[in-house]
């Protein structure tokens, strides 16, 4: 049995009540997407909050998906969705707004690069929740400044403000730590 057989099946038996194939499911997704969710908490506990709730809209949401896609890219778009919901919710954030447009120095884009993925997730997790979401969200996701002013319902250039002050204090952040290692 393939795995979109198997994915296709755990999915019928959740939507017939099986209470076994939704832990199933939820197993199979849980740790993937809690790291997702702790790219955009503050914290664990944040996170799993996060990812509870993005769960419960998983299962809520299961009959609309139509196996035309990745089931993981799915349930993922799902957590990040209420990821900013949380936020959206919480009000644990403010934007600062900015009309000028932004231009990232190519230097500090290389800084950034310099690190390792874990080196650097560990970087964001210590940026404010609005620098991290838009970084995660445009760097990670890969959203366009346009689609992640539409989510987070903000101006683009609030957007593009954020992720530079974002790279900004992860450049500051990466050279404090070069620092430390001479």
């Amino acid at each position: 049995m393939g795995i979109k057989s198997k994915e296709q099946n755990i999915v019928k038996r959740c939507l017939q009540g099986d209470q076994k194939a939704q832990r199933q499911l939820y197993q199979t997704y849980a740790n993937k997407m809690f790291a997702v969710c702790l790219r955009y908490g503050s914290g664990r506990q944040d996170a799993e909050d996060i990812l509870q709730e993005g769960f419960i809209k998983v299962f809520k949401n299961l009959e609309r998906f139509q196996f035309k896609g990745s089931f993981e890219g799915w349930v993922r778009r799902i957590i990040v969705n209420s990821a900013i919901e949380h936020y959206r919710k919480n009000l644990k954030w403010k934007y600062t707004e900015d009309a000028q447009e932004v231009n990232i120095a190519s230097k500090e884009i290389g800084v950034i690069q310099a690190l390792n993925a874990d080196d650097l997730m560990k970087l964001v997790q210590k940026l404010p929740v609005g620098y991290r979401t838009v970084f995660n969200l445009f760097v990670i996701e890969g959203y366009a400044h346009q689609e992640i002013a539409e989510m987070l319902d903000v101006s683009e250039s609030t957007s593009k403000t954020q992720l530079f002050k974002a790279r900004a204090a992860l450049k500051v952040m990466i050279e404090q730590l070069e620092q430390q290692e001479q």
